[in-house]
């Protein structure tokens, strides 16, 4: 666990071989606090005799508490065209709500 959000990874080595079958190529956090979201970019193993897979993106939800960050949700894009789809769908809804009225508080 980490203490701190720059020390949050997704970075995972197998105990009794101690190689990696997790690797993390990236990290960025979308917000910071004591609720934070970070996107990484991986690629993992199948099985320790094989060779890294195609690249993967997660976002992950850590909530701090008694001083460690400690995960609550994540939400794994298992291709490049799901994430391209992703992104699509954001640009989309994002140029329609630019157009949209400011909406009145409830």
């Amino acid at each position: 666990m980490a203490e701190k959000i720059d020390d949050i990874s997704i970075e995972y080595r197998d105990p009794a071989t101690n190689q990696t079958l997790v690797q993390q190529l990236a990290a960025v956090p979308l917000t910071r606090g004591a609720w934070t979201t970070i996107m990484f970019k991986y690629r993992e193993r199948t099985s320790p005799e094989a060779d890294f897979g195609a690249i993967k993106y997660r976002v992950g939800r850590y909530r701090k508490r008694n001083g460690q960050f400690q995960q609550q949700s994540k939400f794994n894009i298992s291709s490049v065209d799901q994430a391209k789809l992703v992104v699509e769908i954001l640009n989309q809804w994002i140029a329609e709500d630019q157009d949209a009225p400011a909406s009145e508080p409830a």
